[in-house]
């Protein structure tokens, strides 16, 4: 890829995967890994589930006794989950059996306690009690057999998944490392949030945008920093980043302006450039390249809107490709109104999505201002990308829709 060349955003998406360091694998208590990347495959320890498993609160009997007509049946004991199995001594008999127990033997059919009454000791059972065999019983491995594979290498573990790894005994798992990431502001505009500011300044917004977009998404290693536009100031700061971070975010000064120093001190610091303007709109000066350790170093610019956009497009997926997460494909949606589009490139349109009548979801296009109309992206969902113009994409145009 040379240097200026303007690419396609699939082409800048393709430039960033095939550049990636893999991130380092640790191994974790299960507990710490929500959010995290499974780097190793999860096999069933035991049959799902590892034996007869009660599925109603109620009594267990040979179903054949009820076949031939018996409807009163003799208690002769309880069983609770957790314990070991009791044994019908006869057929007339009946054991009470609570739900998650293992089921007696000789038994073989479950009656919910709402289908019979108790009355010294026996059960008298009523007209429309059923009589098939395993009735309200989760037979043993018919979820899933030892030794099966559960989750693959690369999954994303959520709430699911760490219940079905913690299900397979495993009280530690292997991980991809999470990157430390360091977000760093430039420009001599922008004043902290509670700070005093003139009317020549702008509030520092970007870098919040950016790291709650980071911590969503169940990145906690954020470091944060603010450089003014000054040469030696940025190569010192950046100088520091790059040895301590395996990603490095900025946000402005990549561009073509007098004080968009961003490209320029990368370069001198060793960072390669893989890329430096995508043809889209917003965040066509997107810069990305590799530092000297493999550290990924994203230049967005630093319009809000375009950093937003460029992050959720091309950064977070970056992420976690370097985990090693599988990728899933993009929400796709149908737009809930016409575009028209002038420009020959790619065009990122926020959107709200909505529901219609049928419950169907719709993108409705919510344009801003320009790029740096960050107030209108309170209240939408995300962006749809939608292919270079000029066009006007009519309602019911399917294209792929990013998420906030």
């Amino acid at each position: 890829m040379q240097a200026g060349t303007l690419i396609t955003p699939r082409l800048a998406e393709e430039a960033i995967n095939s550049r990636l360091t893999c991130l380092p694998i640790e191994s974790l208590p299960l507990t710490q890994c929500v959010g995290g990347t499974l780097r190793e495959n999860v096999y069933a320890e035991r049959d799902h589930p590892p034996f007869d498993r009660v599925t109603m609160d109620g009594i267990a009997v040979d179903s054949e006794w009820l076949r031939r007509g018996s409807r009163r049946f003799h208690i002769q004991a309880t069983q609770g989950a957790g314990s070991p199995p009791l044994k019908l001594a006869r057929g007339e008999n009946a054991i009470e059996v609570m739900t998650g127990a293992i089921l007696p033997h000789a038994a073989d059919c479950v009656i919910p306690v709402e289908q019979y009454d108790i009355v010294d000791g026996y059960v008298s059972l009523k007209a429309t009690v059923a009589s098939t065999p395993y009735h309200n019983v989760h037979r043993r491995g018919s979820d899933g057999r030892q030794g099966a594979l559960l989750l693959e290498s690369g999954t994303l573990l959520r709430a699911p998944e760490i219940a079905v790894a913690a299900s397979a005994g495993m009280a530690r798992v292997r991980v991809s490392s999470q990157p430390a990431v360091m977000v760093v502001s430039t420009g001599n505009e922008l004043i902290e949030p509670g700070d005093p500011i003139a009317d020549y300044q702008v509030r520092r917004s970007n870098s919040y945008a950016v790291a709650a977009t980071l911590r969503k998404r169940g990145f906690g290693r954020i470091g944060d920093d603010h450089v003014l536009d000054d040469e030696d100031m940025l190569r010192e700061r950046l100088t520091l980043h790059l040895t301590t971070h395996e990603v490095v975010i900025l946000s402005g000064g990549v561009s073509m302006g007098k004080f968009d120093l961003v490209p320029k001190v990368l370069m001198q610091l060793g960072v390669q450039e893989v890329f430096h303007n995508i043809a889209q709109r917003p965040g066509k000066p997107m810069w990305f390249g590799i530092g000297p350790q493999g550290q990924s170093v994203f230049g967005l610019p630093g319009n809000p809107v375009s950093t937003l956009v460029c992050l959720i497009r091309y950064v977070i997926p970056a992420i976690a490709e370097a985990m090693g997460t599988r990728r899933a494909a993009p929400e796709r949606l149908a737009l809930a109104a016409p575009v028209t589009f002038q420009h020959s490139m790619a065009y990122f349109l926020p959107v709200q999505i909505e529901h219609d009548d049928w419950g169907r979801p719709w993108a409705n296009p919510r344009p801003p201002n320009g790029s740096g109309d960050f107030l209108s992206l309170a209240g939408t969902d995300g962006f749809v990308e939608l292919p270079p113009g000029p066009n006007t994409y009519p309602r019911g145009f399917v294209t792929s829709v990013y998420r906030w």
